[in-house]
């Protein structure tokens, strides 16, 4: 077996780590899922569930938005979500672009963290708008494509094909998993990676 590598600088590492990342997920709701065209509906809430739960396992913020749910115009955070991110802070906008939520905008600047992994429904609006802004700002944004969704296929390549031409990097979960594991000398996350990246023995 070879000698241990040190590990870089996990907060100035150019690829993701759990110590530079945060993680976005915005509008998880039944009515935007029920929406979705572009994939199947069941899969993109496993999806979704799999993109929090590693965020969990590696110990990443999390800042949860939902839309209109005071209003009374729209119900809360899908259940499976939810049941996972139980002890996370959930901001409510009236605004389709999170990145003009207040409250929203200062968590995020709170975490302190330059690189953001986002996830949104839809690809086309409420992924779309927040990346923009933040690129603008100077963050870098990792778009998970594989656990977004839009109106139609149409509609959600689109909106991938603008935002990574504004500079984004698409991602995906299981490749944001590896990204994050790095090393299995670091044991302490290798029992979620696993339940993450497997489901009844097979890879998802």
């Amino acid at each position: 077996m070879s000698s241990i590598s040190p590990i870089r600088d996990p907060k100035n590492d150019h690829l993701l780590s759990p110590e530079n990342a945060a993680l976005i997920i915005i509008d998880y709701q039944p009515i935007q899922v029920s929406s979705i065209k572009s994939m199947d509906q069941t899969h993109l809430v496993e999806q979704i569930v799999r993109l929090a739960k590693t965020a969990k396992v590696f110990n990443i913020p999390v800042i949860l938005s939902t839309v209109n749910v005071q209003t009374g115009r729209n119900q809360d955070t899908i259940a499976p979500l939810k049941e996972v991110l139980a002890d996370t802070v959930s901001y409510d906008r009236t605004s389709i672009n999170a990145w003009e939520d207040k409250e929203f905008y200062e968590a995020v600047k709170a975490t302190g963290r330059k690189k953001l992994i986002m996830a949104a429904l839809w690809t086309e609006a409420c992924l779309t708008f927040p990346a923009l802004d933040a690129l603008r700002e100077g963050f870098e944004v990792y778009p998970v494509a594989d656990a977004v969704g839009g109106t139609s296929s149409e509609a959600h390549t689109i909106a991938l094909r603008r935002i990574e031409q504004a500079g984004s990097q698409l991602i995906s979960v299981n490749q944001l998993l590896c990204e994050l594991q790095r090393d299995w000398n670091r044991e302490e996350t290798v029992p979620g990676f696993f339940e993450v990246l497997f489901k009844d023995g097979k890879i998802i």
